[in-house]
């Protein structure tokens, strides 16, 4: 059977006979098949082992260190992946070689010079400390790709919080743009009236644009990688857009679990600085063809990777892990979210005030979508903002405000 190695040289395969084979039997292959000695080698099954810097973070990585344990205890089959740490230099398979054209070797453009210092290695921490999302807004959001969507065309969002002094991104609201989607991709109908909008909303709310977030589609055959090469690019550009040195990028996908069922998970990264770069530079290939390995993101030039020249880099060496976590914000998602199948009417402002009449007004507001249905289908998006700051604050809201947003409520 093939299982798939990835170490900080990106993914290789090796053949085993079969589930049966040891631990120390699958290092022994290792050492023969891809040259790194069994007494340099830390196998795990959690990719954070790629992370580790220290031989205390080492330790913390103990499901492989049995060698007599056999990998079907492991649940490891055909085609699993297992992470490898190694100490030291090697030669990675299939590496160029060099052949020098006269005394002093080919000559070099500048291109070339350029291309020789541009290494992709692994970035090891993100410039966040991690991402928490309110739990009701990433409801919203996963049951409506769950429920309605089904997973079978992708959905993507703009996620609007705060980032502390610590570097935590807490996400609030998701606003979802016009969008289409396919089954492989993702494109943006981006309507920049709206979004100065959402941007002077989230503003008077105290909150700014923190990241994206999208779906993958059940359609998609992504054992091999966490983001395509499609949705490389995508993320890049709008991290590069953003000049947030914490921009968090969230996918969402349907995964078996261990009995068989379906379960949603969020996943969180940051592009790492040299994905950016590469992006704003110009150097990644963005047309894409039927035969093209979506785990694999295509170069205009030669690059660096594990010290050997290429031009089509794993994708996984652009992406930085971060921590998930979640709390309850202050802000309500129970208004219909903007740019979705269903037209949203007065009727829904009508059936929503009704629905909170117990509370204050401030608090029967306190909806980011609510907010831009006022703002974008009744003429109030110079005065929405002002309610914002109100929501923000819990201060009470201006009567004639109140009175205005109730009368068009009761002409529904």
């Amino acid at each position: 059977m093939m299982l798939r190695i990835r170490s900080r040289d990106g993914l290789e395969r090796i053949q085993v006979d079969g589930p049966q084979i040891t631990i120390f039997q699958l290092k022994t292959l290792i050492e023969s098949q891809l040259q790194i000695p069994i007494q340099n080698q830390t196998l795990s099954t959690d990719q954070n082992l790629l992370l580790a810097k220290t031989l205390a973070d080492l330790l913390r990585f103990s499901d492989m260190t049995d060698p007599s344990i056999p990998l079907s205890a492991l649940n490891l089959s055909h085609g699993s992946i297992i992470f490898l740490y190694y100490h030291g230099e090697r030669t990675v398979r299939g590496g160029p070689t060099v052949s020098p054209a006269g005394s002093f070797g080919r000559k070099m453009t500048m291109d070339d010079l350029i291309a020789k210092q541009t290494r992709i290695t692994r970035q090891e921490s993100p410039h966040c400390d991690s991402v928490s999302f309110d739990r009701d807004s990433a409801n919203a959001f996963q049951r409506f790709v769950n429920e309605t969507l089904a997973f079978a065309s992708k959905r993507g969002g703009f996620m609007y919080g705060t980032v502390t002094d610590e570097g935590r991104v807490e996400v609030d609201f998701i606003y979802e743009p016009p969008q289409q989607g396919l089954e492989d991709d993702l494109v943006l109908l981006r309507d920049p009236e709206e979004e100065k909008l959402v941007d002077a909303i989230a503003a008077g709310l105290g909150r700014k644009r923190v990241g994206f977030i999208f779906t993958q589609t059940i359609m998609q055959e992504k054992k091999d990688y966490n983001f395509s090469n499609r949705e490389i690019i995508q993320a890049a550009e709008l991290h590069a857009e953003s000049e947030l040195k914490e921009w968090v990028t969230v996918v969402v996908k349907l995964e078996a679990n261990e009995d068989g069922a379906a379960d949603v998970h969020f996943e969180a990264f940051q592009m790492s600085d040299m994905c950016v770069k590469l992006f704003k530079d110009g150097w990644f290939v963005t047309e894409f063809g039927e035969n093209d390995d979506p785990k694999l993101s295509k170069m205009k030039k030669d690059v660096v990777v594990g010290g050997k020249d290429v031009k089509e880099v794993d994708n996984d060496f652009f992406l930085v892990v971060v921590k998930i976590f979640d709390h309850q914000g202050p802000l309500s998602t129970s208004f219909p979210i903007e740019n979705r199948k269903n037209l949203v009417t007065l009727r829904a402002l009508k059936s929503h005030l009704d629905r909170t009449k117990s509370l204050p007004f401030v608090k029967r507001i306190s909806d980011f979508h609510l907010l831009l249905f006022l703002a974008k289908s009744q003429g109030l998006g110079s005065d929405v903002p002002a309610l914002a700051e109100c929501v923000n604050t819990q201060t009470a809201v201006p009567e004639g405000y109140q009175l205005l947003i109730e009368s068009m409520a009761n002409a529904a």
